[in-house]
Formats: C-alpha cells, structure tokens, sequence
C-alpha cells in the first residue's frame, strides 16, 4: 500500500506545473558543457550561442527515459522552426551521461538536430535553479528562452514533456517580433 501511495503522489506532482526559479528578466548563468549532437562530441558554450540569437534551453532529468525521449523527439521535430527564428535549441541533463552519445543521435529522439549537454552532479541546473525536488542529483524539466543579452525571457517547468516545444516556441517567436532580425 505504501509503494501505491507513493506512485499516486509522484503522478500527481509531475501533472503539477512547477514554477521554475529563474523569472524573466533575470540574469541567465553563463556555461561551458561537454556534450554530443549527432553521437559526436562537442562543447557547448552559451556565451558563444547567444552571439548568433536567443537560446531554447531546456533541462530534462535523464537521456533515454520514455519524458525525455518524447521530448527530445519534439524538440528535434520543432529545430526547424527555431532556427527560423534565429533560435539554438540545447538541452541539459545529469542523467544517464553514459548513454547522451547514443541519445544524441538515435532518430527516435535528438536525431542529430541540437546539442546535449552533461551536467555532471546537476551544477549546471543548479544554477539556475532546476533541480528535480524528488531527485536533487537530477535536473528537473525545466525549459528556458534566453536572449542574446543574456537575460532569461521565457521559463517554463513541469514534468509533463508536452508542453515544453510549445511554450518556447511561442517565446521565441515574440522575443523576434519584438526583435526583428537585421
């Protein structure tokens, strides 16, 4: 019974929006994270992606579980349409590091189309606040609009993966109406 009450309590945390700790208009950290896109190794920096237009970031608790599979699908499925918008997609996890090479690539989730970054011990999510409260070593779902300066334009956290394409999406495309590219 008790591992019953425990399954309805977790289901009902994660069909609950979380409020993420970083509120637009605040100062987004700056990072440098190995990772992969494609299964080949890579280093992101968000510093250097900003110079090039706002940054879809958004962090998922582990690379190859069915949430985070389904949202690496549809964000791979909406890069087009970020980088329409001048936007680069990254995501970070501190979960199943030893499988990101392999999630990177396999066209049932990133197929190749952005980044994934490790985040050992979840620095990088603590940072900026998205931490999974169940899980604290594991980041949370935690998806971000960050414009070129630097500043978080867009949050949005909740463990239902649905969402999270849309919600940035939506960001993006009014931080560009209000931006328009030159």
């Amino acid at each position: 019974m008790h591992r019953l009450a425990l399954v309805a309590a977790l289901a009902a945390f994660a069909a609950t929006p979380a409020l993420a700790a970083l509120k637009p208009g605040a100062k987004a950290p700056d990072f440098t994270a190995r990772g992969y896109q494609g299964g080949k190794p890579i280093t992101f920096s968000l510093a250097e992606a900003r110079k090039k237009g706002p940054v879809v970031l958004y962090f998922f608790p582990a690379a190859d579980t069915a949430g985070c599979n389904l949202e690496a699908r549809l964000f791979a499925e909406a890069t087009d349409g970020f980088k329409a918008q001048g936007a680069t997609v990254i995501g970070v996890t501190s979960g199943n590091l030893d499988k990101l090479a392999a999630f990177s690539a396999d066209t049932e989730k990133c197929s190749g189309k952005f980044p994934v970054a490790a985040d050992p011990n979840a620095v990088i999510a603590g940072q900026y606040d998205s931490k999974l409260a169940i899980k604290p070593g594991l980041s949370d779902r935690t998806s971000y609009v960050i414009s070129p300066a630097g500043e978080v334009v867009h949050a949005y956290s909740n463990l239902n993966a649905n969402d999270h394409v849309t919600e940035t999406m939506t960001a993006v495309k009014a931080w560009r109406a209000k931006h328009p590219k030159k």
